[in-house]
């Protein structure tokens, strides 16, 4: 699967250099170890810092020939606890009890990721945000002062914004919005390096450019057989892919379709883009969002559609591009002379229930499938590697069932 295509951003602000990172070779011969997780991208480097603590022997591997080169590259790291899919909407999917500690989860990871960007060697860019999520149309209104008192009586940190309070703080005109609270942004791709750097240190084994062809699972283990002809075995598996995880095994709550981003050029002062340097999205379906970067930059991605044809998506990055800063421009006129320096296409997933996922199935045991699918990838990617170390190591965990009962 062709990931992504474009112009990439988060790759150029990688200026760092560690051999253990540069220097990582193809497997060259046959392993035994105790877990392995299948992808070096930011799914993949969670679990390594998870399992790193553990004692574990842990091997990961990646096909391509550097790891986080898929689409970890393409994530533009917003880390907000709201989802895609409304507290309101989850409720009436799942019942309170579940749906609420979902979203608590989404809170927890947040502050998770902030404690573990304190404990890595490249800064990830890690800084606390609030987010507006304003209503594009009168549909939207309505669901904002439902979703309000749902956030409300839970116990989430939100505030209501009415027309004259979104005009008088960021000179733009929506009718409400929501105004969030324990939210972040990060740098993904540094994050991804700096977890596997972690990792590193603390015993795990990394073998790029090694692609698993071939999985034989049984009741005491799993083996896998490289392209390159080596064989490595282990207790359990870890498929922390992304989407290219669909490649081993078609999922039905899977849905794949692409999405696009720009970065302008440096564009504005620090902490002076708007209010608070906000993340800033919608209700509209899909929807518009905005961030800014520590370069003064700002981030829109949105405009998604409803295909993985990479040359059809391809074909279209050049007019999604415009659309983009056209949208930019709309929302806040004074950055007229915003251009997109960086601008890129990709895969993106989601499920039908709203939920990210673990997977097992019959056919591969003892083997896990990490789908951290929706708009919170690197939330979910958290909640879920955390999870999984658990899983995989003392064979549960109290929140494990929100997430592989769908």
């Amino acid at each position: 699967m062709k990931s992504i295509s474009g112009v990439l951003y988060w790759p150029t602000t990688y200026t760092d250099s560690h051999p253990e990172l540069e220097n990582i070779k193809p497997l060259g011969e046959d392993l035994d170890c105790d877990f392995v997780i299948v992808g070096g991208g930011e799914s993949g480097s969670l679990c390594a810092y998870f399992l790193s603590q553990t004692g574990a022997k842990v091997v990961l591997l990646d096909k391509r020939i550097k790891v986080v080169q898929g689409s970890t590259s393409a994530n533009t790291g917003l880390l907000q606890y709201s989802n895609d899919k409304t507290l309101n909407s989850f409720i009436n999917s799942y019942g309170k009890e579940k749906a609420v500690r979902h979203y608590q989860l989404c809170v927890e990871a947040i502050k998770g990721l902030e404690e573990m960007s304190k404990t890595i060697d490249i800064n990830p860019d890690f800084i606390k945000r609030k987010s507006l999520y304003y209503a594009s149309n009168l549909d939207g209104k309505e669901m904002i002062d439902l979703e309000y008192k749902t956030l409300k009586e839970n116990g989430f940190n939100v505030e209501r914004y009415t027309k004259s309070q979104i005009e008088e703080k960021f000179n733009f005109t929506k009718e409400v919005a929501l105004f969030t609270g324990d939210d972040a942004e990060v740098n993904p791709y540094k994050c991804a390096r700096g977890l596997l750097l972690y990792a590193l240190k603390r015993g795990l084994k990394v073998y790029s450019g090694t692609e698993v062809t071939r999985i034989i699972g049984t009741d005491e283990g799993v083996q896998l057989f490289t392209k390159n002809k080596h064989t490595v075995r282990a207790k359990k598996v870890i498929f922390a892919g992304g989407y290219e995880s669909m490649e081993v095994k078609s999922e039905k709550n899977a849905i794949l379709t692409s999405t696009f981003a720009i970065v302008t050029q440096p564009l504005v002062e620090k902490n002076n883009a708007w209010y608070e340097n906000c993340l800033i999205w919608e209700t509209a379906r899909p929807y518009l969002y905005f961030r800014t970067t520590v370069e003064g930059r700002i981030i829109v991605g949105g405009l998604d559609e409803p295909t993985i044809i990479p040359e059809k998506r391809e074909s279209m990055l050049f007019h999604k591009k415009e659309q983009l800063i056209k949208n930019l421009i709309e929302l806040f006129p004074h950055y007229k002379e915003a251009k997109a320096e960086y601008y890129w296409t990709g895969t993106f997933g989601g499920t039908h229930s709203g939920l990210p996922m673990i997977r097992q199935y019959v056919e591969y045991p003892n083997c896990f499938f990490l789908m951290a699918y929706g708009g919170n990838g690197t939330v979910y990617s958290y909640i879920l590697a955390k999870i999984l170390k658990d899983l995989v190591t003392v064979g549960s965990h109290p929140d494990a069932s929100i997430y592989m009962d769908q």
